[in-house]
């Protein structure tokens, strides 16, 4: 393309009037053809403009303000949509990027000499120069710092907030949440499920880990004093004895979804506890004290578990290890919800627990990352060694 270029210099501040573009003849031309610019005499400056190349699927959400840029200043910004989130690197260029307005050729336009002109020989004119453009890369939402700052005041039972300012500290609203978390609105909300975390007085909370005890065992108390089924308890009648007992709907409602699902039946709603779930908090509470026996953590566990529900050691996956030593296998607590949840950060933790894992083991501490465009084996490539010494034998996975 032939152009006709110069410096602006002092013209830059000259106002564009809506002239002087010539962006469809460019657009138009065909291959191997060329056409004149020249420098519109509002050329220039070029800070006050960043381009930003985007996908056509990602057009929606740009064109409906729809997106949002999150971070704080010693962090890297990334720009969010409702539902995913995306890094933002600047990409710059070695060939000159020109912008070109729409509309015909602005006259006077600068010429070479840097001498105004009438601009009859120029096509188009040239508005702005982009060193480069931000490239848009979908990556995982970083919730770590979620979890921190809901870790910093979990909620207690018959806790009092006060009225004063400073009673709020470590307490984050909705809003708060958006601005400190580098996260879509969509893989937040995902985010506080995962930590079932709870809305209690606008503020996002976690649960105290004593609090979540007493909840449950009393919900399992009057289960046996009112015969409630623990798959079908009406929820009018659960909430109704518990609030007798002192304990608020929200906190007795967020229990029940924590360790059950809720299900609607002829009008009537009713609360299903999970086994599974039951009976690893209960299996948690036991190895609270430590490491212990298997046989005697077996023990242990049965006795602590409601009855009709049953222990199963596989109900443990990605909650307890089991490791042998000597005669004696021996079990303790190490569940996956305190990992990090960068892959990076994941693996250095799991090989600082051990060195050596066998598939059947990583495999529950590694199924949740999710990082966008990489596969599970994707990960393993790059964050570990397979080691296999024939082709009957489990694989061994070591860092890398």
């Amino acid at each position: 393309m032939d152009a006709e270029m110069a410096d602006a210099g002092t013209q830059a501040e000259v106002e564009w009037d809506g002239g002087g573009g010539g962006a469809d003849a460019v657009l138009g031309l065909a291959g191997g053809a060329s056409v004149s610019l020249c420098y519109h005499q509002a050329f220039g400056p070029h800070e006050d403009i960043v381009l930003l190349e985007a996908a056509d699927d990602l057009l929606p959400d740009l064109l409906q303000g729809r997106v949002t840029v999150r971070g704080r200043p010693e962090e890297e910004a990334v720009l969010c949509t409702p539902s995913a989130t995306y890094a933002m690197k600047f990409v710059g260029t070695s060939n000159s990027m020109f912008l070109i307005p729409p509309g015909e050729p602005a006259v006077p336009s600068l010429r070479p000499d840097h001498t105004g002109g009438d601009g009859t020989n120029a096509v188009a004119a040239a508005i702005k120069l982009a060193p480069g453009s931000i490239e848009l890369v979908r990556t995982a939402p970083r919730l770590d710092k979620l979890k921190k700052l809901l870790k910093e005041r979990p909620y207690v039972l018959d806790e009092d907030l006060g009225d004063g300012l400073h009673h709020k500290k470590g307490l984050y609203t909705w809003q708060d949440l958006c601005e400190l978390i580098q996260a879509s609105d969509g893989e937040l909300s995902d985010g506080l499920s995962s930590l079932s975390a709870v809305e209690i007085d606008g503020f996002w909370r976690m649960v105290d880990v004593n609090s979540v005890n007493t909840v449950l065992d009393m919900i399992l108390h009057n289960s046996v004093l009112h015969d409630w089924q623990l798959n079908a308890m009406r929820e009018k009648d659960v909430l109704s004895v518990m609030e007798s007992d002192g304990f608020a709907h929200k906190i007795v409602t967020h229990c029940l979804h924590r360790f059950g699902s809720k299900v609607e039946q002829e009008a009537t709603s009713y609360w299903s506890l999970d086994e599974r779930r039951v009976c690893s908090h209960f299996a948690r509470r036991v190895l609270g004290v430590g490491k212990m026996k298997l046989d005697n953590f077996m023990d242990k566990w049965e006795r602590s578990i409601p009855s009709g529900t049953c222990a199963d050691l596989q109900m443990l996956e990605g909650e307890v290890l089991c490791e042998k030593l000597g005669a004696e296998t021996w079990v303790h607590a190490f569940s996956v919800a305190d990992l990090p949840l960068t892959p990076a950060e994941r693996f250095a933790a799991l090989f600082r627990e051990r060195p050596k894992w066998e598939w059947k083991d990583l495999q529950p501490y590694i199924r949740d990352l999710r990082v966008p465009g990489v596969s599970s084996e994707g990960l393993l490539i790059k964050y570990t060694r397979r080691t296999q010494p024939n082709a009957d034998a489990e694989p061994i996975f070591t860092a890398r």
